[in-house]
């Protein structure tokens, strides 16, 4: 296998217009899980697509390994890309049996006999589906019929998959399978797989990479680590976690992450022209008779703590959690344990 490398893709739809995918430079690491990160509208699934062979790129390349396939001038047709795709809508033939979706693959590519029984096999043990090898799409769950469009992908031993929001039609407890399931895909396969999603806790839960996009542009690509703790601009910040961002006095401080004391010297050193946005995580901000004032506006109970939006003096407001009950209008102390200067 090789790395998936996009070097300055673009497309635009129409000639002179705005750019559903401007500029989007990144290498995929071989047998790496790169989510594609976004809200709606961001250009991530038209990436996906120019990287599957449906759509060609207005300009940039796409290369995997030493091989281009594709650019502005031409590009390799989908089924010579040795990649597999799963939707959101399964995309499962429905007159067909489960064995018969999963070989369908195996029979475009002239594979017949034992050996395309036994590869169909192997797919769907992978996906622990053996035992519903003869029945039809239409008598599975939503997280069955995604498991055979996982094994379908499977079977051609592809270089590369690529999913397409494949969670967005199950429920909550669907979903939460589904990812261990894809782990476990990921693991198995060794393939090289780029997941798009609009969804945060599916990119931190699943991926090895984090790309996100805003309007047609990469903002920041790094571990999921890395992008929940160290993002790069109001953005990012707004779009991963629950965070707030605040405007605090920046002075001439080089430091980025930034500990209580470093905040209250900012605050007291304060310079009216000289401000930062700073990203405020809710498991940072601790309940304490030490700390500055703010106002309980809105109180969700969550089972093992109580989620609340306060708001400071100046109106920002900020999202914190407590163990102990308190009410709406309610006067507290707040201390910001830690905050990350964007």
């Amino acid at each position: 296998m090789a790395k998936l490398i996009l070097n300055r893709l673009s497309k635009a739809f129409e000639t002179g217009g705005r750019p559903a995918v401007n500029d989007v430079s990144l290498t995929v690491r071989d047998g790496g899980f790169l989510a594609l990160l976004g809200p709606s509208g961001c250009g991530k699934t038209t990436v996906l697509r120019m990287i599957a062979g449906f759509e060609q790129p207005t300009d940039g390349s796409i290369l995997l390994g030493d091989r281009v396939l594709a650019d502005a001038g031409e590009m390799v047709a989908p089924e010579h890309r040795n990649m597999a795709m799963v939707f959101q809508s399964y995309a499962l033939w429905p007159h067909m049996s489960v064995a018969d979706n999963v070989g369908y693959p195996l029979k475009v590519r002239g594979v017949i006999g034992e050996r395309r029984r036994k590869k169909i096999q192997e797919a769907l043990a992978s996906v622990r589906l053996e035992a519903y090898a003869d029945r039809r799409p239409a008598d599975l769950s939503g997280g069955q019929r995604q498991r055979v469009a996982l094994a379908r992908c499977l079977v051609t031993e592809p270089d590369v998959v690529l999913l397409d929001e494949p969670l967005a039609n199950l429920d909550r407890h669907l979903r939460q399978e589904m990812e261990e399931t894809f782990r476990e895909f990921h693991t198995r396969s060794g393939a090289t797989m780029i997941y798009v999603t609009h969804d945060q806790a599916e990119a931190m839960a699943l991926a090895t990479d984090v790309a996100v996009m805003s309007e047609g542009r990469l903002l920041q690509v790094a571990s999921p680590q890395e992008i929940y703790a160290r993002p790069e601009g109001r953005l990012v910040g707004g779009l991963v976690g629950q965070g707030a961002i605040l405007r605090w006095p920046a002075a001439s401080v080089d430091d980025r992450l930034l500990d209580w004391e470093a905040l209250q010297q900012l605050l007291n050193n304060a310079h009216a022209a000289d401000y930062a946005d700073i990203l405020v995580r809710p498991q940072d901000i601790e309940i304490s008779a030490d700390g500055m004032p703010a106002t309980v506006t809105s109180v969700l109970f969550e089972g093992e703590r109580y989620a609340l939006k306060l708001a400071l003096g100046d109106e920002q407001t900020l999202r914190a959690f407590s163990r102990l009950p308190v009410k709406v209008g309610d006067a507290v102390s707040i201390v910001i344990r830690s905050a990350w200067r964007l």
